[in-house]
């Protein structure tokens, strides 16, 4: 597993996040598979497509398609591992399918919502700060919760007025920043400098007592801040949503939306048109006097 682990972070440059969800997956079924069978020590290339699947089975009631799909994904990955190491003969995941992923538009929070709730902070509480510079930065950047994690104060360029980001894959890109954003990120870093003088350097931007703040607490700080909000998913996911649907509504290029998201692909962008779309049917169906079925009739 640890040369796993190196092979997918340094020679497949996957995220963090991906590696340590993808070992989770593998360990997972590792224990399964020792729990159930005769032996306590897991033999790889003792694994059978069947067990797989039988252990798909036996998680599907109390997980997702999307997570079933990862999982699947998961092993894939680990067995093509072992079978260039010539550790096994054949990848038992290779003929496993796919659990079927839902299609469903993104979810996003509606502007009037998200510039209210942005608005509403504290300026002078250290906690209010905070928070409003975390949901100020993913909904007006797009960046992910992980790539906001990770941002220190030397990724912050005041002059050029931008912040460097480190996507999926290691993958580098540049946001610029808006001057009333950057004033309030120098207001936010004198705050936490004064309550944490011992950051490690270079110091995180969004910070607690030891260091950058964990996903789990920005989750929270986000879920909190969109609990008056009629978005169904309270995640920093559904902020990045808001961000891309604001910038196509409001006239900028599929292109340009791409490269702020650090989308790879320009299908995986699209995503958001059907989302514009699907917003101006909505108007369309509750202004307009012919898209009522009993419109013209008396």
């Amino acid at each position: 597993m640890e040369e796993f682990e190196k092979y997918m972070r340094y020679e497949l440059n996957r995220s963090p996040h991906t590696v340590e969800a993808y070992c989770r997956d593998i360990r997972q079924f590792m224990e399964w598979v020792s729990a159930s069978g005769p032996a306590s020590v897991f033999d790889p290339g003792s694994v059978t497509t069947g067990d797989i699947r039988a252990w798909l089975t036996s998680i599907a009631h109390h997980e997702s398609p999307l997570t079933l799909r990862r999982k699947t994904q998961s092993l894939r990955a680990y067995f093509r591992f072992l079978l260039k190491r010539s550790a096994i003969k054949s990848n038992p995941a290779a003929d496993v399918t796919l659990a079927k992923a839902p299609k469903h538009l993104p979810e996003f929070v509606k502007e009037s919502e998200i510039e209210e709730i942005v608005a509403n902070y504290n300026p002078d509480d250290f906690h209010s700060v905070r928070n409003h510079i975390v949901m100020l930065l993913l909904y007006s950047t797009g960046i992910r919760r992980e790539e906001l994690r990770t941002i220190t104060d030397a990724d912050i360029d005041f002059s050029l007025k931008e912040v460097k980001v480190l996507g999926k894959r290691s993958k580098q890109r540049n946001i610029p920043l808006p001057p009333e954003l950057l004033e309030e990120i120098r207001h936010w870093q004198s705050i936490r400098d004064n309550r944490y003088p011992d950051l490690p350097t270079p110091r995180p931007l969004i910070a607690g007592p030891s260091g950058a703040l964990s996903r789990s607490a920005i989750y929270g700080i986000v879920r909190e801040a969109l609990a008056s909000s009629s978005a169904m998913r309270k995640s920093p996911h559904v902020l990045r949503h808001t961000f891309a649907t604001a910038m196509l509504n409001n006239g900028a290029s599929l292109d340009s939306v791409k490269e702020f998201l650090g989308h790879s692909s320009l299908s995986t962008t699209q995503i958001y048109t059907h989302l514009s779309f699907a917003e101006l049917k909505k108007a369309y169906n509750s202004a307009h006097p012919r898209s009522h079925p009993d419109s013209g009739k008396e």
